[in-house]
Parts: structure tokens; sequence; C-alpha cells
């Protein structure tokens, strides 16, 4: 067995659902120039962040000077407990919080376990090793990487799809100086299916096959920083932080496993939020309850702009 298949194999071990390799050159052209259209064409809402660095985001050498290969990982995250959200039985007005959510913080979660599998990859090479971890953070075009690893497709709500996992996959990578045998390219598509375009509530989903984040609800509740007003607020709905629509639409999806991952901790009280509680919510309240939570990056004020918001469209249909 070489000593890529090891590594999988160890990345595995430590709860990773998929595991591949890929050299560590820049991503094709095609995706650079549809990354670069995408950013000019203001899709990307306030996001300014997603424009710089950009031969970062496209050639993992410009991270990691004389990187070889990137290992490319996915943790399945499809709840095993439910997690969709479903109204709670209470007279008091819920919030829905996304799937990947009700998890622990998966950057902190996944960044412990690729240590521990660079720590294996030391021992194994018997020799120093020069690397650089990417959880999500890291200006890095991680699908297509992960599609040149062999993880899976970009599906047509933009996501990296695994044919076995689905959609709901966390991705992340280690960047290195070891020259490590090579996957062959993922294959497929979701050609024929456009059942995520159809569910998702405010036409992100372009039916072009574009992706306009500046309308996403997921952008909307925890990227966009000033109010939400008008149609785009009442399409949020009762979704307090994220949303899941173009997820749970797909037939991949619903076929895929859950989460094996025993040590990666889900809060099922984290599927939905009593609203009138979030408004009043005290900063010491917000950190016990979030301090391990996706939902602390977005801070108490912008939680409680969403709960007012999911508020009033909850009034609405009464």
């Amino acid at each position: 067995m070489s000593f890529s298949e090891d590594i999988k194999c160890k990345a595995l071990d430590l709860g990773f659902d998929v595991a591949g390799v890929t050299e560590a050159s820049a991503i094709g052209e095609r995706d650079v120039e549809s990354l670069a259209q995408w950013q000019r064409s203001g899709f990307a809402g306030q996001m300014a962040y997603m424009e710089r660095n950009f031969e970062k985001r496209t050639n993992p050498r410009a991270l990691l000077e004389g990187a070889q290969s990137v290992i490319c990982l996915a943790l399945n995250y499809k709840c095993a407990h439910g997690g969709n959200g479903d109204k709670a039985e209470t007279p008091r007005a819920t919030g829905r919080i996304a799937r990947y959510a009700q998890y622990e913080d998966y950057h902190f979660f996944i960044k412990k376990q690729l240590r521990r599998l660079v720590d294996f990859i030391a021992s194994a090479a018997g020799r120093d090793f020069r690397f650089k971890l990417c959880v999500d953070s890291v200006p890095l075009a991680e699908r297509s990487l992960a599609v040149r690893a062999g993880l899976g497709f970009i599906g047509k709500n933009h996501m990296l799809i695994n044919p076995e996992y689905g959609p709901e996959v966390f991705l992340a990578e280690i960047i290195t100086d070891l020259a490590l045998e090579t996957d062959n390219p993922a294959e497929g598509s979701c050609s024929g299916c456009e059942k995520c375009i159809e569910a998702c509530p405010t036409g992100a989903l372009r039916a072009d096959g574009r992706f306009d984040a500046s309308r996403c609800i997921s952008y909307l509740t925890i990227e966009h920083k000033d109010a939400v007003q008008g149609e785009l607020a009442r399409m949020i709905g009762d979704r307090l932080f994220g949303c899941d629509e173009c997820v749970l639409a797909c037939p991949l999806q619903k076929e895929a496993p859950a989460c094996r991952n025993r040590q990666f901790k889900f809060y099922g009280d984290r599927q939905r939020l009593v609203l009138d509680d979030v408004v009043v919510m005290t900063e010491e309240c917000f950190e016990s309850k979030f301090g391990d939570s996706p939902v602390k990056r977005l801070g108490l004020e912008a939680l409680k702009r969403n709960a007012r918001i999911c508020r009033e469209n909850i009034r609405r249909q009464v």
C-alpha cells in the first residue's frame, strides 16, 4: 500500500468519511474564470473578502511555498437525530438553526483531527515536512480541489456533492511539500435534476446556473451586516441562522447515511430557539449557549436582528 493510501486510511480512522489526494497546482482555467466572473457580477454581496487573495484562493502553492500535494478530506454532517427544525410543541414562536450549526464548531473540531493526521504523517514519513491546514476560513477554492482529488462533483446548488454522502459534508485540506500519489478526478453531475433550484426560497440559485449569494438566506442571516428589509426579509421566514432548503431537496442527501462520527458533538436543543428569548438574550447567556458553536461567529446583535425578522414573519402568518 502506498504512503498516500496509508494517509487516507488513517484519515478514515480519525473519523473523516472521504479522503483523496491531488497535486498542489493551481485549479483549472475554467474554474479560475468562473470565480473571477462571479466576483465581478456583484453576487458576493458584502463579502469583500472573497475578492482578496485571488492568487492564494486559486493556487495552493501561493499559500505554501514548495507545496507538492493537497490532501482533501470530507466529514459527513447529516444529522442522525432529526435536525430538520420541525416546529416544537410550544405556543411560543421559534426560529430554525441550520443543520451544520447544530453541531459544535466544525472549524475547531476538524482542525484538531487534522493535527492528529499530521502527527501520523510525520511519524510515518520519518522526517520533518512543511504543511498548512485549511478549514473553510483559509482562502482556497476547496471545492475545485476536492473534485480533482476524487471526493465528488459540484452540484447545481454550488456545493461539493459526494455520491455516497451527498452535499452535507464539511471540507478540509492539508497542503504539504510531500510528493504523494494522487487520485483521479471525480466524475458525476446532477444533470437533469433541478430540485435545489426549485427549492431555493429567494431565487439565489438562478435558472441560468449562477449563484447570487446576495439573495441567499444563509448569506442574509450570517454574512450580511446591515438591516434586511422588504421582500428578502419576508422570504427568510422562520430561519434564524442559515438555510438548508437546497441541501434537503437534493436526492443524494435523502439517500445519504447519517454522520457516524460520535466524537463530533451534536446539540439537539439547537434545532430551534424561542425568538422572544433570543431578543432579550444577554451576552453572558449567548456565550454560555453558543461558545462552541458556529453561531458565535455571527454575534448576539445580528442574531437578535434575525430573531426580530423571524418573529415579524410569523406574526404575518397568524
